[in-house]
C-alpha cells in the first residue's frame, strides 16, 4: 500500500473541524479540515463499528485523536468503506488501514484510483466557481494503491460489515461514486453525489453556510450522470443525509432541498461553463 505520488497536507479548514457529531443512531459524522468522515456502529468496542471514507492528506492522527476523545480509545473497526477515491475521502487511508489491519470496500468502477494504475481527470480551474475552484490545482489527482486490502462491493448491493445498510452507484463526481442509505430508517450516506455547502466558496466552506449543492464543481466530469445520481437519491425520500461536504441536513429541509435540486439541476449544479461541461445540457 501506498499514497499517491502528489499527496501532501492541503491548508484548508472549516470551523466544525474535529467535532464529531451524532447525527442518527449509530451513526456518527466527523468533519475533517473541509470533508466528512462517518462512523458506523459502535465504536468505544473494537470490530463493532465501519469507516466510511478517510479524510483529507496527513488527518490520519485527527480521526485517531477524534476518536479517542469521544469514545475513550481509537478502535479498530471492521472495515473501511469508500464512497469514492477523490484524495479528500482517502487522504488518510494507508495509515489507518495498515494500523488497523483491515479491509476496504468501494465499488469495480472506482479500482484504477484506488490500485495505482489510473489517475483521475486534473481538476478544472477554469470551471465557473468560486475561490476553491480557482486553486483546485494544488489538489492531488494522482492514484493510491491499496494492495490486497481492497475489495469489491458485492452485486447484491449489501455492504460488508455494515448490516442494514445498502449501496447505489451514483457515478457523475466519479465513475465509481457510491452512497449508502439505511433501509430501516433512510439514513443517507450520499458522499459527493450532492452536497451541503457550496463547495467552491471558500468563505461558505470555512463557516459551512448549509444549503444543497450539486457535486464540487472542479472535479465532477459527467454532469448528466449527476443530474441522474442526484434523481435517484431524491426518489430513495432519505430522512437525514450527511454529505461529503457541509453539515447534516434533516426531514423537511432536506427533502425540499433535494426535490429542488433534482428538479433544477442543471441551474444550481452545473456550471455555465468549464473544461466538462457540455454546453449543450443546460
Amino acid at each position: 500500500m501506498h499514497d499517491s505520488k502528489d499527496t501532501k497536507f492541503i491548508p484548508i479548514t472549516s470551523i466544525t473541524d474535529g467535532v464529531i457529531q451524532a447525527v442518527a443512531p449509530e451513526v456518527y459524522c466527523l468533519p475533517v479540515q473541509v470533508v466528512n468522515v462517518c462512523f458506523i456502529g459502535n465504536p468505544g468496542k473494537a470490530n463493532e463499528w465501519v469507516l466510511v471514507d478517510a479524510g483529507m492528506p496527513k488527518s490520519a492522527d485527527t480521526i485517531l485523536e477524534a476518536l479517542t476523545e469521544k469514545f475513550g480509545s481509537a478502535n479498530a473497526p471492521r472495515a473501511i468503506v469508500l464512497t469514492h477515491g477523490h484524495f479528500d475521502h482517502v487522504g488518510a487511508i494507508v495509515e489507518l488501514a495498515e494500523k488497523w489491519d483491515v479491509p476496504i470496500y468501494a465499488h469495480s468502477a472506482e479500482f484504477p484510483y484506488l490500485t495505482g494504475e489510473q489517475s483521475y481527470p486534473e481538476p478544472d480551474t477554469s470551471v465557473e466557481g468560486g475561490l476553491i475552484a480557482k486553486m483546485s490545482s494544488i489538489f492531488p489527482n494522482e492514484p493510491i494503491q491499496l494492495g490486497s486490502r481492497l475489495k469489491e462491493l458485492p452485486n447484491d448491493h449489501r455492504i460488508p460489515d455494515m448490516p442494514g445498510w445498502r449501496w447505489i452507484h451514483t457515478p457523475g463526481h466519479t465513475p465509481g461514486h457510491v452512497s449508502f442509505i439505511r433501509i430501516d430508517d433512510n439514513v443517507l450516506i450520499a458522499g459527493d453525489a450532492f452536497v451541503t455547502v457550496k463547495q467552491d466558496s471558500l468563505y461558505k466552506v470555512l463557516t459551512q453556510d448549509k444549503e444543497v449543492n450539486g457535486p464540487p464543481r472542479y472535479l465532477t466530469t459527467d454532469w448528466e450522470a449527476a443530474w441522474e445520481s442526484v434523481g435517484i437519491l431524491k426518489h430513495l425520500e432519505p430522512t437525514v443525509a450527511i454529505t461529503g461536504h457541509g453539515p447534516p441536513m434533516y426531514g423537511t429541509e432536506l427533502t425540499e432541498s433535494l426535490d429542488k435540486l433534482a428538479a433544477d439541476f442543471d441551474k444550481i449544479a452545473i456550471p455555465d461553463y468549464g473544461r466538462y461541461v457540455d454546453p449543450n445540457i443546460h
